[in-house]
């Protein structure tokens, strides 16, 4: 959980430096492959936010089996 944690978190960084730099380009296909290359990366930390969901609730899941 915590490693899904930290690779969303660098991933999400990424794009978001990715999105805030396009404000600063003037070439159009730049501009193209820069949002493209954002938008790659919030597609990559929501599979590691989604990654992190799934084990901490297969975790909690766990647990409570274990206690029934």
């Amino acid at each position: 959980m915590v490693v899904a944690a930290i690779f969303a978190a660098i991933c999400l960084g990424v794009a978001i430096t990715g999105f805030i730099s396009l404000s600063d380009m003037t070439d159009a296909a730049e501009i193209a492959d820069t949002w493209g290359f954002a938008w790659f990366w919030t597609f990559l930390g929501s599979i590691g936010i989604g990654l992190g969901l799934l084990a901490w609730w297969m975790a909690r899941s766990r647990m409570e089996d274990e206690n029934a």
